[in-house]
């Protein structure tokens, strides 16, 4: 998993919810989701407990390493993302 790439916690109290990595090593990694985990505050949790869910945009990980990415533009982008996931997934 890389910085800006969109993960889904599988374990604690915010399971099922997308973040962004916003930092990242072998073991921790740095999620934000511009709500209730701010870019000022990201909660840090073990690379194992979540799962990629769609690889880093451009854009958002320059302005991630700039640090020009506000909470407004990460809940949007997210939204974004998850509305754009749900729409192509086939409908059993």
């Amino acid at each position: 998993m890389n910085i800006g790439d969109i993960v889904i916690s599988i374990n604690g109290r915010d399971k099922d919810k997308h973040f962004i990595i916003i930092k990242t090593d072998s073991e921790y990694s740095l999620i934000a989701n511009g709500k209730t985990r701010r870019i000022e505050k990201p909660k840090r949790k073990k690379c194992k407990h979540l799962k990629l869910e769609s690889k880093a945009d451009n854009i958002i990980v320059e302005k991630i390493k700039e640090s020009k990415l506000t909470n407004n533009e990460l809940r949007r982008y997210l939204a974004a993302i998850i509305i754009a996931d749900s729409t192509c997934d086939p409908v059993s």
